[in-house]
């Protein structure tokens, strides 16, 4: 195991190279014509330019993230997995900058190849020069096998794998599979983070040249004994037997060993040793990585997001940061955090609150279940799913989610989206009233309903899938409630 410390960088500061001129020209034209598009985007209100930009310049030129990589000296860090992936970049995000760091990301969450693409075109000149120390991107783990050859990162980070869009991604062992390919094809001067944790993500790869650097949770009084019923990878990678936890953290995230074959999780490099939740529903926690104890408030709620700012602290090892030289900066930068836009989103709607929550598989979910629930009062809710090309067809995980208990403190329930019918059916087995249930397929009315029935002072909850959180924020984006998601 390479280990990288304070001091010694995963790759190099500056492996620029010169774009030959004859390629130079095309990679000029696409970056100007994908400019021209993010301008245009914005001006005529149809986004904010995170993916229409990058569908532009690729298809004028298809090696731009080649050349845009060659070109620059920036670090790169490309971070994937199935979640916690737009929370974790904010967090390396904020480290770097609080450390003098210029950075350059996808902050909106716009994770596919055309995203990338728009990264690349936003954050560099019309020479492909970038002005930043640092590319950091979070790309979907369908995508990253196409990113990473052209962007030929110095660390990649895997957050964790998930049972999650089964008609897009395929099955565990086969999002495994695509991802282990991925480490394979790094250089040994690159890096590879890995949730030493997630028993699949800590088995990737252990022949390939790349350094590992693991991370997880190590924290003494902490965490259940058994995994809950929706865990996914509950069986030994190597021999398949019943896996066996001394602590488990979040769905099958924990501290297991195989009792057969003596399997088990990997000395973490960087880990959680204690956790404390705080009265702003955070937590405070002591995070032991190879230079020192690392104090630091997390001000967002759940474990999950404890797992994220771990995952951000081993991202930064694994690039030797530099620590800000006034340490209450940096603490200043963690705390200062809000949530990502549709991450459990505070939002204030007149006189009623919105808290919007992006759930795609069952693991978030249940996460997002567990904060709403610690709320006091009876639960206004807007559930919406629909079945585009990026939610996927396919929602039997419905049937994993812990809707039972939901209904007991429902006060109001709106279902919406192209699966409504689907979403209303999985309420009414979960114990939901049905005559006190409305089904509007179309987001706006949607909306509208569910705020009437929420009380004045009272907050709604939304819980909904990528595309219909996207058009039930563009909604309140036109009436002045949010910024646009590529501002926050």
């Amino acid at each position: 195991m390479r280990l990288i410390r304070r001091g010694q960088a995963a790759g190099s500061w500056n492996t620029s190279a010169r774009v030959p001129p004859s390629a130079r020209a095309r990679m000029t034209l696409a970056l100007a014509a994908g400019k021209a598009a993010s301008s245009a985007s914005r001006v005529l209100r149809l986004g904010g330019g995170t993916s229409f930009p990058g569908s532009v310049a690729r298809r004028i030129d298809p090696d731009l993230l080649q050349k845009v990589a060659a070109a620059s000296g920036a670090r790169k860090v490309i971070i994937t997995g199935s979640n916690g992936k737009t929370t974790t970049c904010r967090m390396l995000a904020a480290m770097a900058q609080a450390g003098g760091l210029k950075v350059t990301q996808n902050r909106s969450g716009s994770n596919l190849v055309q995203g990338v693409f728009s990264a690349a075109v936003r954050g560099t000149d019309l020479r492909g020069r970038m002005d930043a120390q640092l590319l950091l991107l979070e790309v979907d783990e369908g995508a990253v096998r196409l990113v990473t050859p052209a962007l030929r990162p110095d660390v990649l980070v895997i957050t964790n794998i998930f049972r999650d869009q089964l008609d897009r991604f395929g099955e565990l062992y086969s999002m495994a599979s695509g991802l282990a390919a991925v480490i394979e094809s790094l250089p040994a001067s690159a890096t590879v983070v890995l949730n030493g944790d997630d028993p699949l993500v800590a088995s990737l790869a252990p022949n390939a040249v790349a350094g590992r650097l693991y991370y997880g949770i190590r924290a003494a009084g902490t965490g259940a004994q058994v995994p809950e019923h929706a865990a996914d990878t509950i069986r030994c990678v190597t021999c398949q037997s019943e896996l066996s936890y001394r602590a488990v953290y979040l769905s099958h995230l924990g501290d297991y060993k195989c009792p057969e074959c003596g399997s088990a999780r990997p000395r973490l490099d960087v880990a959680v040793t204690a956790i404390q939740t705080t009265p702003d529903a955070g937590a405070e926690i002591k995070i032991e990585a190879p230079d020192g104890v690392i104090p630091l408030h997390v001000p967002l709620a759940g474990m999950h997001n404890v797992y994220n700012a771990a995952t951000a602290i081993a991202a930064a090892t694994a690039l030797a940061l530099p620590r800000p030289q006034d340490p209450e900066r940096a603490e200043h930068a963690m705390a200062g955090l809000r949530p990502a836009f549709g991450r459990m989103e505070q939002i204030r709607a007149g006189d009623r609150h919105v808290v919007l929550s992006f759930v795609k598989n069952p693991t978030a979910y249940n996460a997002t279940l567990r904060e709403v629930l610690k709320r006091p009062g009876g639960k206004h809710v807007l559930a919406a799913h629909s079945n585009t090309d990026i939610d996927g067809e396919d929602f039997s995980w419905l049937w994993d989610v812990d809707l039972e208990h939901l209904v007991p403190q429902l006060a109001s329930l709106v279902v919406s989206g192209t699966r409504a019918e689907e979403v209303a059916l999985r309420f009414k087995y979960a114990g939901a009233q049905t005559e006190t249930m409305r089904v509007l397929p179309s987001r706006a009315p949607a909306l509208d309903a569910a705020l009437s029935a929420t009380p004045s002072g009272e907050s709604l909850y939304i819980l909904a899938g990528y595309t219909p959180m996207r058009e039930l924020r563009g909604i309140m984006q036109r009436r002045g409630w949010v910024p646009p998601s590529w501002k926050e």
